[in-house]
């Protein structure tokens, strides 16, 4: 006899990406006079830092002939077609043609606003068209231009899936303990405009030792995900910060940069400091690629099958479905402030209208 399971519905995807600002890594790797290649948003576009140091995007495919304009060269403020040397700005426009003297009025590729912060280089993507609104921007971390934190240690990865998948984590308390072996102790989310925030208090032997782990991550907007963690190394207590940001490069993959930044220890060496903090980067590293794992294999589910302790998986795919969503068309109840909390230990709950005043 063959039994019926329940029925998994998976839609097909929406041919559509975010808006939002989406992080390009770090902004100095764009300054090496080089115009570089991105893939992302189903589109080719091509970076380069113009004459004052900053960058710019532009779309890559010349409209006279169709050359790469990625491939090309950078002269001053322009980036050159390598096929008829037609040299556009950072505006998008036409500035000369080295074989006629009228530049077509027409001449024109699309320009992409940029904005950097915390070291890193962010392009904003609307569906709409629209441009950036203020209270979208990106915050600013003090500990990014502070001489007792690390650098950023960065990595970057192709998941072949798509980058929604990765987003339930903001609400997943039960996977803490089966794929990072960190049960979780108080688990709290906050979902509020363009930010959905986790509070996690648990336990992990890689990162805590035999203290508790504490992890304060908020989401600004839907690809750049910045979590503050204590935890201990030995005696030694050790204030992080993280870095988890995605940028579609199709429908049905992305690239994930994965950033760690580490507090310095007051009385070591510089050396030191160093070994510490590359110790830890590596055991972070270690617990957040046992996420991408899971995530490389992994089906997408529409009707995810949900018990008690799951975590506000609804409420979140509510939340980020904004992001999807005509600025006309976002409904007042999916950006409103909700609070959800989880607390399998039965400790005393933190103060939250502290912790959540992000």
């Amino acid at each position: 006899m063959t039994t019926t399971g329940y029925k998994i519905e998976t839609r097909p995807l929406e041919a559509r990406y975010a808006r939002g600002w989406h992080c390009l890594g770090l902004a100095d790797d764009y300054r090496d006079g080089k115009p570089h290649t991105l893939n992302i948003f189903g589109k080719r576009l091509a970076a380069f830092a113009d004459s004052t140091g900053a960058i710019r995007i532009v779309d890559s495919y010349c409209p006279h002939m169709g050359a790469d304009l990625s491939t090309g060269t950078v002269q001053g403020d322009n980036l050159v077609c390598p096929f008829h040397g037609w040299q556009w700005g950072g505006d998008g426009g036409c500035k000369s043609i080295p074989y006629c003297k009228r530049v077509p009025p027409k001449a024109r590729i699309g320009s992409w606003e940029t904005s950097e912060q915390n070291r890193l280089l962010f392009i904003w993507h609307d569906p709409e068209g629209r441009p950036a609104p203020p209270e979208v921007a990106i915050p600013r971390i003090d500990a990014c231009y502070e001489p007792d934190w690390s650098d950023w240690a960065m990595d970057k990865m192709l998941i072949g899936t798509n980058c929604r998948e990765l987003v339930d984590n903001i609400s997943d308390m039960a996977h803490f303990g089966t794929v990072h072996g960190a049960p979780v102790d108080y688990f709290a989310n906050l979902f509020e405009h363009h930010k959905a925030t986790q509070l996690m208090i648990g336990r992990s032997a890689r990162l805590s030792g035999d203290s508790r782990l504490t992890a304060h991550s908020t989401y600004f907007g839907p690809a750049y995900h910045i979590t503050e963690m204590t935890g201990k190394m030995g005696d030694q207590e050790i204030h992080s910060i993280l870095l988890n940001c995605h940028v579609p490069i199709d429908l049905n993959s992305f690239e994930l940069r994965y950033g760690v930044l580490v507090k310095k220890i007051p009385g070591l060496s510089d050396e030191q400091n160093r070994a510490v903090a590359q110790a830890y980067v590596e055991q972070a590293r270690a617990a957040f690629y046992e996420d991408v794992v899971i995530w490389d294999s992994k089906i997408r589910i529409d009707n995810p099958l949900l018990c008690e302790g799951d975590g506000p998986i609804y409420q979140m795919r509510d939340w980020y479905q904004q992001f999807y969503t005509d600025v006309e068309q976002v409904r007042p109840a999916s950006v409103a402030r909700r609070v959800f909390e989880l607390n399998p230990a039965g400790m005393e709950p933190p103060a939250l209208r502290h912790v959540f005043e992000v």
